[in-house]
């Protein structure tokens, strides 16, 4: 009688490539353009709230330029044992963070935290339930002892 072969010969690897969104890009022009009257409608000294609010919203557009140069990242998540690579260097502690329509990706490389959000316009509906199934199918790290 012949060996039948598994149900399920495993998963594939996870290949993903993250870039910087256009909404949160979208965000932080608007709330740049924002922060002069939000300043204005606190309780600051008369004085203070021109200038706080314009420092305030070139501190947001800074972050937002900061956002929109970050370089994109791929990501590789094997099946099974092999450590998932970030940019083709091996990392540790891959974790998912699902928060709503927003998914986290956050890794330990060279003893750094680092992440990655990953927004609708940048992961596809399929895409995001291939990430969620990939990491699912990872084993759970074990801490020593």
């Amino acid at each position: 009688m012949p060996i039948s072969p598994p149900s399920s010969p495993g998963s594939a690897p996870c290949r993903l490539e993250w870039h910087p969104s256009r909404w949160q890009i979208a965000a932080h022009v608007l709330f740049a353009l924002l922060m002069p009257w939000v300043a204005i409608a606190s309780a600051l000294p008369g004085a203070a709230q021109w200038p706080l609010g314009l420092a305030a919203g070139a501190g947001t557009a800074w972050q937002g330029w900061r956002h929109a140069r970050r370089r994109p990242r791929a990501f590789a998540i094997p099946a099974g044992d092999a450590p998932a690579q970030v940019d083709g260097q091996p990392v540790d502690a891959l974790t998912l963070h699902d928060r709503g329509p927003l998914l986290q990706l956050s890794w330990r490389q060279h003893g750094r935290r680092q992440a990655c959000l990953f927004w609708p316009d940048t992961l596809p509906p399929p895409r995001r339930r291939e990430l969620r199934l990939a990491i699912q199918a990872r084993p759970i790290p074990r801490s020593p002892p």
